[in-house]
């Protein structure tokens, strides 16, 4: 916590406005509008709520193809299901991780040979480093796909100056407990359109007619952010910046030890891209270390009580999906394999981190 956040609850405490929407609310979706420089915001319960009104409001429906990214969180395709719609899963790229345009183009044109033109794009800005953006983004232009962009994970980042969640047709947002920052639990969708926007807020509360009774026209759901939780996300924006400083310091400290090291490697930020290093992530040659030696070194370090913990499963792996369509070219099964997560929480002091790379050198010297 920053500091100002216990303010901003107790003036909701205080003023007893402690039910969805408020004072704390409103000024919350003003600072995500201002900070990602789009037009509306809603503050809503998760980022999952977000990313399934985001495909509401791409007219996604039963059958619908939408194409995902498939090294991500779960969470970046289980709202397609909700929607009765159908995943198709495409593979990254090795220069960011994220969506590889390449097989993007791929999978448009042959679906759209079918018949079956894809309703949506959900690219994500994976563990916040921007995806290729301007080759996706011509992609769902040129074909006239809707673009959403998951930045979930990328509160900070940027990409050529425009920040991430603001460059596709709609973002979405988290602010879950281990993002960058949170509001307990909690997320927004944002974008320029605000008929959108005001949309996902009308379905977010039960779609609720303006009657003196409750009335209803379509299909609602109960996705609103409450004023206590948004009072918490009003001061944790107050110091956004300082905890991107605090993630990114934890990389360059890793990287200071470890960048040289045989067998070691890191996703360095490409041109035009800044990260807000939401997790420092390595990768492990196993030519050089052997199969299996992230999980023998994840092994290691919970023994000192040391978390750490084996990048995204892609989705395609993922038994939930195993009938899903997926274009891969095993950029991110190989992630799967090698890769891990250290420990980059924005309160590990720079002994604690100390601690942490000592276990690590230890091990793999």
């Amino acid at each position: 916590m920053g500091g100002n956040e216990e303010n901003y609850v107790k003036e909701a405490f205080n003023t007893n406005w402690v039910a969805p929407l408020g004072p704390n609310v409103d000024a919350f979706e003003k600072q995500l509008s201002d900070f990602t420089g789009v037009k509306a915001a809603a503050a809503l319960s998760s980022g999952t709520a977000a990313l399934h009104l985001s495909l509401v409001m791409a007219g996604v429906g039963k059958e619908d193809i939408v194409l995902c990214q498939s090294f991500t969180f779960a969470a970046s395709a289980f709202p397609i299901l909700y929607n009765g719609a159908v995943p198709v899963f495409i593979d990254s790229e090795p220069d960011t991780w994220n969506m590889d345009p390449a097989l993007l183009e791929k999978a448009v044109q042959a679906l759209a040979a079918k018949g079956k033109k894809p309703k949506a794009i959900i690219a994500v800005h994976l563990y916040g480093m921007p995806a290729k953006m301007e080759e996706i983004k011509a992609i769902a232009s040129a074909y006239e796909i809707t673009l959403i962009e998951d930045a979930a994970e990328a509160l900070g980042s940027n990409y050529n100056g425009k920040a991430c969640g603001s460059l596709g047709d709609m973002g979405i947002l988290s602010f879950n407990g281990n993002k960058i920052i949170t509001t307990s639990g909690g997320g927004a969708l944002i974008a320029d359109n605000e008929d959108w926007v005001k949309k996902a807020r009308f379905l977010s509360t039960q779609s609720k007619e303006p009657a003196p009774y409750y009335l209803h026209l379509e299909t609602g759901y109960n996705y609103r952010m409450s004023n206590i939780c948004a009072g918490i996300g009003r001061g944790q924006m107050e110091v956004l910046q300082q905890r991107v400083m605090q993630r990114r310091a934890h990389y360059e400290a890793y990287l200071e030890v470890f960048g040289n090291t045989p067998g070691v490697s890191f996703l360095a930020e490409p041109e035009g891209c800044f990260s807000n290093r939401w997790l420092t992530t390595v990768c492990f040659d196993e030519k050089v270390f052997g199969a299996g030696f992230i999980e023998k070194l994840r092994v290691e370090l919970e023994r000192y009580n040391i978390e750490s913990r084996p990048l995204w499963k892609p989705l395609h792996q993922q038994p939930v999906f195993e009938n899903c369509q997926a274009y891969t070219n095993g950029v991110s099964d190989e992630l799967f394999a090698t890769g891990l997560c250290l420990p980059s929480g924005s309160n590990m002091t720079a002994e604690t981190r100390a601690i942490v790379i000592d276990k690590i050198k230890a091990f793999i010297h």
